[in-house]
């Protein structure tokens, strides 16, 4: 198939015109000149500073929307967003994409109108290299999804860089996991998910001697909200196959984790109470237990144990991005994470910040000073908003320190975590699950105002009052 002529000229000036074809790190030619008048992203105004924001996650998406309603609205400064995909979607919505209680196009929000309502400017784009001395970072070429090359490598030249590309999953190089496991690190993967379920349940549909077995592997956060998700949806997601309705465990769901508890982030009595919830929900969780091989049909435990698994997803860990091992030799830790001080700023450069889950942010003495959690990565950004404001009017960076605002509590209106009269603990796991609810409608409250997100929810609400969870289709 042909891209549209006009299209691609229409990119092609959005865009600019592709630049010299050679990587950041080739000296011969670093020292010619970048700027490009026939891109409309090249700032030709010297005097203008750039703030550009690599990344349009949880923490670079708020981030860019308050500095273009700060500074951006008063043109004290231009607001850059650059991120790969064309719309934003909150990450931790991905467990209910996966478990099919949630459209993943839903809640999705395009950026190019985020834009325009928050005074920035968006460019797609994947960063690979950074030129710290000329204060560049460079761009993959940019690849359309039929292949065909839309823009070729290009730079794009900044006075502050704020990193906030996320994290991937950790395999910890173990056997089987990139070919066997699936893990939840897009919309995509919790589609792929989802459909693979539905089709496992379809064919037990057929013989229905045993349920699906599936196996999680990692207690975190990501997991622990999958596996609670998935204890609501199974009747529905069973349904698929007419004799396995008939099973009374139809999808068999067991946890792995490598620690002695779940939800390491977390204090331990939150995380004691949810273990006790999953447990009573009729999951299998196993602590103290390390995957050594992910097969087609089972996994292998480190102590030899074998276990079914018609599905395996991965969740036991993060990493840093490959890129960030080569962006102009910033410090990382041993999971590839930037580190960066209390201000935010990497080590090694002052006007290079990181936030969210591809950074680590330590004490003075070491000490990481927030978990990878979206709540973490939105005080950063709220707090680096303040920050950059300040250091434009000559001002002092301000401290990071995270504030725990109540902890996550599976159980939606059921069972020990929210009910004060079989659980001391009841108001607080109802006060956890009304913090993470919240924790979301924040996030909309910045992007899309107070009042549209009140309608929005509303909205939301009253049409999953009628019709079934679980999304099959």
């Amino acid at each position: 198939m042909q891209t549209s002529t006009v299209g691609t000229a229409a990119l092609a000036y959005f865009l600019g015109t592709p630049g010299q074809d050679f990587l950041p790190e080739d000296d011969e030619r670093r020292d010619k000149p970048t700027s490009n008048p026939a891109w409309p992203g090249a700032c030709t105004d010297t005097t203008s500073h750039r703030i550009v924001i690599v990344g349009g996650g949880a923490g670079g998406l708020e981030l860019a929307a308050r500095l273009g309603d700060g500074v951006g609205r008063r043109g004290e400064a231009e607001v850059v967003l650059i991120d790969p995909m064309p719309a934003h979607l909150w990450k931790p919505l991905l467990h209910e994409i996966a478990a099919g209680t949630r459209s993943p196009h839903e809640q999705a929000l395009d950026y190019l109108q985020q834009a325009r309502q928050h005074h920035f400017r968006f460019h797609p784009g994947r960063i690979e290299g950074l030129v710290r001395h000329r204060r560049e970072i460079w761009l993959a070429p940019l690849i359309d999804e039929e292949g065909v090359e839309m823009a070729a490598r290009r730079q794009l030249r900044y006075d502050t860089l704020v990193i906030a590309i996320g994290a991937t999953d950790d395999d910890f190089n173990t056997p089987g996991v990139r070919r066997h496991a699936i893990s939840l690190n897009s919309a995509a993967d919790a589609e792929h998910f989802r459909s693979r379920l539905l089709s496992l349940c379809a064919g037990a549909g057929q013989d229905a001697a045993r349920p699906v077995q599936l196996v999680i592997v990692g207690g975190g956060t990501t997991g622990v909200e999958f596996a609670d998700e998935l204890t609501g949806a199974v009747e529905e997601i069973a349904s698929c196959g007419y004799l396995l309705r008939q099973v009374g465990e139809p999808v068999k769901i067991r946890m792995i984790e490598a620690s002695d508890r779940l939800l390491a982030p977390l204090p331990a009595e939150a995380a004691e109470r949810i273990h006790r919830e999953l447990v009573r929900r009729g999951i299998d969780v196993r602590l103290n237990r390390r995957v050594a091989e992910v097969r087609h049909d089972s996994v292998l435990l480190g102590n030899g144990e074998i276990l079914a698994a018609d599905l395996v997803v991965w969740t036991a860990g993060i990493r840093g991005p490959e890129v960030l091992a080569s962006l102009g030799a910033l410090d990382t830790n041993e999971r590839q994470q930037l580190l960066v001080r209390t201000t935010l700023q990497t080590f090694r450069d002052d006007n290079i910040f990181a936030i969210g889950d591809c950074a680590n942010c330590v004490s003075s003495e070491g000490d990481t000073l927030a978990p990878p959690l979206a709540r973490a990565a939105q005080q950063q950004a709220k707090l680096l908003a303040h920050s950059l404001e300040r250091r434009l009017a000559g001002k002092s960076l301000i401290p990071f320190r995270y504030r725990e605002h109540g902890a996550l509590s599976p159980g939606r209106n059921e069972g020990p975590a929210g009910d004060t009269s079989r659980d001391r603990n009841g108001v607080g796991g109802l006060f956890a699950r009304l913090s993470y609810w919240m924790l979301y409608r924040r996030h909309l409250a910045v992007l899309l105002g107070g009042m549209r997100t009140l309608l929005m929810t509303v909205g939301e609400w009253l049409p999953r009052r009628a019709r079934p969870r679980l999304k099959l289709h």
